[in-house]
């Protein structure tokens, strides 16, 4: 793979990954090369440094098995690690969430990692406060279901 800065007649300067500098050629005659911020076709190379990826004449190719178990991820106990890791360094305020993240906002509480949960309301008065925030699904505790 080889890549190339490339830019359009209107000035834009993108990136392209190509197989080799002939199929750039060959993709750019064809037209079918185009500026994603507003598809011109009239693209040229700009001077870059060119990164190009290759594998050496020695080494094998890996197959599609060696891929797969470099890719396989036990997304559950990641998941289960993420929460862990909120739940051991956040405090929970529970539906005061919106109160506590803007009382921390204007200096009147000190800034602290919370966790909790707001309203459709208290979030659009959290984002207009310039307040950044954001949702991760957490899993019930198993005692809230015992009633």
């Amino acid at each position: 793979m080889i890549i190339f800065d490339l830019e359009c007649s209107n000035g834009h300067i993108f990136e392209g990954w190509f197989d080799s500098s002939e199929a750039f050629e060959e993709q750019k005659k064809k037209g079918l090369i185009s500026c994603p911020y507003c598809n011109d076709t009239n693209i040229k190379k700009v001077l870059s440094p060119v990164a190009i990826a290759h594998r050496r004449k020695d080494e094998p190719e890996s197959t599609d098995t060696d891929k797969q178990s470099q890719k396989q991820i036990d997304y559950e106990k990641l998941y289960r690690d993420f929460i862990e890791y909120i739940k051991k360094n956040s405090e929970d305020v529970g539906a005061d969430f919106a109160k506590e993240a803007l009382k921390m906002h204007y200096g009147v509480a000190p800034k602290r990692n919370i966790r909790g949960t707001a309203t459709e309301e208290e979030e659009k008065i959290l984002r207009e406060e310039g307040i950044e925030f954001f949702k991760i699904p957490m899993p019930k505790e198993e005692n809230e279901d015992k009633h």
